[in-house]
């Protein structure tokens, strides 16, 4: 993607999940996406952005065309600690219901920031546990693309027990389910799961991701 000094460069909206592992994947995109003429607004908030500040200062040295927006999260608001503002940071499974209820509502101001660029948004990238994103790519009418950070085998496993609702009538958490569809059996138990399966309030998280 190779584009010519006197014509707009294309402007790609990374957005991450707030967690180092979803984070790091996402910064070598936005060097790949600049590296071959693109320009991109990596999406991050304030306390986010001091934890990858020595990318942020090697982006700059580089002279790349990434740009690191940290948009303020209303951490009181919601109720959360003031720089509570990624997953390892919280502390127990409602915390990260909380925290990414108040990911949500960093809505307004992406679009508010976007809207003020005098080089428009071409494509919005984010996390697959970024939802609410897809509105802002409606909003602005240009699309969306997801970012699954997870490996194949995971994003299988977390689609059969969406899908076959398995854990729906199980009171005993350490009880070993089986998975179905695997040539070889496969058990999991509640307690083991992934959180979004296994808490309550998850559930319409769950069916926006998957």
């Amino acid at each position: 993607m190779n584009v010519r000094d006197d014509t707009p460069k294309p402007h790609f909206v990374l957005v991450p999940f707030m967690a180092q592992g979803h984070t790091i994947p996402m910064i070598d995109m936005a060097h790949l996406l600049a590296k071959h003429g693109a320009m991109v607004s990596f999406i991050t908030t304030p306390a986010n952005a001091s934890r990858i500040e020595s990318t942020i200062d090697r982006a700059r040295e580089l002279n790349l065309p990434i740009h690191f927006v940290a948009l303020k999260l209303r951490c009181v608001e919601v109720g959360l600690p003031e720089g509570c503002e990624s997953v390892d940071k919280v502390l127990g499974k409602e915390q990260v219901k909380t925290l990414i209820d108040a990911y949500s509502m960093l809505y307004k101001p992406l679009v508010s920031y976007l809207h003020a660029q005098s080089n428009p948004p071409s494509c919005i990238i984010s996390d697959l546990c970024q939802p609410w994103t897809g509105d802002v790519a409606r909003e602005l009418g240009i699309p969306r693309l997801m970012f699954n950070g997870f490996c194949a085998f995971s994003s299988l496993c977390r689609y059969i027990i969406h899908q076959e609702k398995i854990f729906e009538d199980i009171s005993d958490d350490n009880r070993l389910i089986v998975l179905p569809g695997f040539p070889h059996c496969l058990e999991v138990t509640k307690a083991r799961s992934p959180r979004n399966f296994n808490s309550p309030g998850f559930e319409q998280f769950s069916a926006k991701i998957l």
